[in-house]
């Protein structure tokens, strides 16, 4: 039996005037579990938070906390607290004093306040720093003061929009770790929002990935990585080389036929919703291996080998990445050594790291839309 969810959301849908920003999104998060919302600019997802927060109003759906609709109830009646992406800090007040607000805000006493004070400071590093102001620290150090005042009010639930961007590269790889830990470490109902896929994989234990205001895949980070349901989401989650080919289903495999610029080869189906006819192949960087177009060494089984051109080559650090034009397409592709521009060579993606897609309708009219699912993702998310 799944258990009952903490944090609900059931068919919302929020519009800006005639503007739909989110339509119909089903989402249930676990206690204790850290759910990151991944997708581009414009998206929905920070809609989606802030109406979590109570920010913003749906126009249809619900929102629920441990079986309590809270979907009328102002934000601070709904047992959450919000870092938001610029901190928020109040310039004149010092460190001791931005984190003991939501506190004094409750008429806290001023011993209490100063102990609950005293213990963020503790668990966030900030012990000494209490009379400084937020001119005086760092960006990691302003990002800490945000989450002690969030977490000072003891929240059921911790909501996170993209607190990690105002901090330089370096910087960001750490604090992402601290507050995956201390997530951990006290328990606490999390939800992030962020562009940035690699930092998702990371911190979540379950990515929603969101595309025009309707989510289009959950799972776990192994999930939506390995498994994307559609075009969109293995792009999104790195696959972006495209190419175009042909093939059809025969038994449990699809068999990609010949064309122009690739051999023919089988790749099993696994449980992919494809139909005959025309597909679209996905593939990362570093997944397709380069080699010289009169190599003649075998390949492994289901592997697809494309015919191209380089085009150029650059050193991103570790190894070359080159642009290689196949037929009407350009992709680009790893390799530890350069291959001079304009060498003929091969593509080789092994089937493991090869995503195809029918065109867009096409697998639901044969296998039904939650044919390549997680169901982990489709009960927890609805997606």
């Amino acid at each position: 039996m799944t258990p009952a969810p903490f944090l609900e959301v059931k068919k919302a849908s929020v519009a800006y005037g005639a503007t739909t920003v989110l339509e119909g999104i089903d989402l249930a998060i676990a206690k204790g579990e850290f759910v990151a919302l991944l997708g581009s600019s414009g998206c929905g997802k920070t809609t989606l938070l802030r109406t979590i927060a109570g920010f913003v109003k749906p126009v249809a759906g619900t929102i629920s906390v441990a079986g309590r609709d809270v979907t009328r109830l102002p934000p601070d009646k709904r047992g959450m607290a919000l870092v938001f992406q610029s901190y928020a800090l109040w310039p004149h007040m010092t460190v001791a004093q931005n984190i003991g607000y939501g506190l004094k805000l409750r008429r806290q006493p001023a011993d209490a306040i100063a102990r609950r004070v005293a213990e963020m400071e503790a668990l966030l590093g900030l012990t000494g720093l209490s009379r400084r102001k937020p001119a005086q620290l760092s960006g990691g150090q302003r990002q800490r003061v945000a989450l002690g005042r969030a977490l000072a009010i003891d929240p059921e639930i911790l909501l996170l929009d993209e607190p990690l961007s105002n901090l330089d590269a370096r910087i960001r790889l750490s604090v992402r770790h601290e507050i995956r830990a201390l997530q951990r470490r006290l328990g606490i109902t999390a939800v992030h929002v962020t562009h940035d896929r690699e930092e998702a994989m990371v911190m979540a234990d379950r990515i929603v990935i969101l595309d025009g205001g309707r989510i289009a895949q959950a799972g776990t980070p192994e999930e939506v990585y390995n498994r994307p349901v559609s075009s969109f989401v293995a792009a999104f989650m790195g696959a972006e080389n495209c190419v175009s080919l042909a093939g059809r289903v025969t038994g449990g495999h699809f068999a990609i036929a010949a064309g122009p610029t690739n051999a023919p080869c089988t790749v099993p189906l696994a449980g992919r919703p494809l139909v005959d006819g025309p597909v679209v192949a996905r593939f990362r960087a570093e997944a397709a291996t380069l080699v010289p177009a009169d190599d003649a060494s075998a390949k492994p089984e289901g592997t697809l080998v494309l015919s191209g051109r380089v085009e150029s080559a650059s050193y991103p650090g570790g190894h070359w990445r080159h642009a290689v034009v196949v037929g009407p397409d350009t992709v680009l592709v790893d390799a530890p050594a350069a291959f001079a521009p304009n060498t003929a060579v091969k593509v080789c993606v092994p089937p493991q790291a090869l995503f195809l897609f029918s065109p867009a309708g096409a697998e639901t009219a044969k296998a039904g839309p939650s044919a390549y699912k997680s169901n982990k993702a489709s009960e927890l998310a609805g997606a």
